[in-house]
């Protein structure tokens, strides 16, 4: 059988962590370790997606993206900036 691990389940988890936490000196990070038994990952496509964390981990970190006109024209009406 496959469970799934609802993202409100997963992001009171890790408010649980946070609120329960000894105060460091030093910003802390958080890391989730998934591991899934019996799937090979080349032929099998069912795993796709992505959960937005409520803080950005690098504000100032920038992308170069290489890519066709098509893609650029999405990427401008993204709001991404290109040149």
């Amino acid at each position: 059988t496959m469970s799934k691990i609802p993202p409100q389940q997963l992001m009171e988890s890790i408010q649980t962590i946070l609120k329960d936490r000894k105060e460091r000196k030093f910003k802390e990070s958080i890391d989730l370790q998934v591991n899934l038994k019996n799937y090979d990952c080349q032929k099998d496509k069912r795993f796709s997606g992505s959960i937005k964390l409520p803080n950005v981990c690098r504000p100032r970190m920038t992308v170069c993206l290489i890519c066709d006109l098509r893609d650029e024209d999405i990427a401008k009406k993204a709001g991404v900036p290109t040149q």
